[in-house]
């Protein structure tokens, strides 16, 4: 079954946030921290991803993206800082 992403990337502890959502995060995430696409990330340094969340279905992970996106910023770090209370990078620990 394909998996689809939400992910949250920051440029370090309670800086830049960026949301995006994706079928392929370990790809995605090393084109952010790639800067292989010209664009806010790039443009931020933003390349830890630091929160993630698995859905079955496409539609599902981009309501979920509009949503988050749409948070006040002060929920996006307690969400964040839920599951990841050092904001560690969790890009190393994906199954590549």
């Amino acid at each position: 079954m394909k998996s689809y992403y939400v992910y949250i990337l920051a440029s370090r502890r309670h800086g830049t946030l960026y949301i995006g959502v994706t079928a392929d995060l370990p790809r995605r995430v090393w084109e952010h921290r790639q800067d292989a696409v010209d664009g806010f990330t790039r443009r931020h340094a933003v390349h830890r991803l630091v929160y993630m969340e698995e859905f079955s279905e496409p539609g599902l992970a981009i309501a979920r993206e509009k949503s988050l996106k749409r948070w006040p910023r002060d929920w996006k770090i307690n969400l964040i800082e839920q599951g990841n209370p050092d904001w560690a990078d969790l890009f190393d620990g994906l199954n590549r």
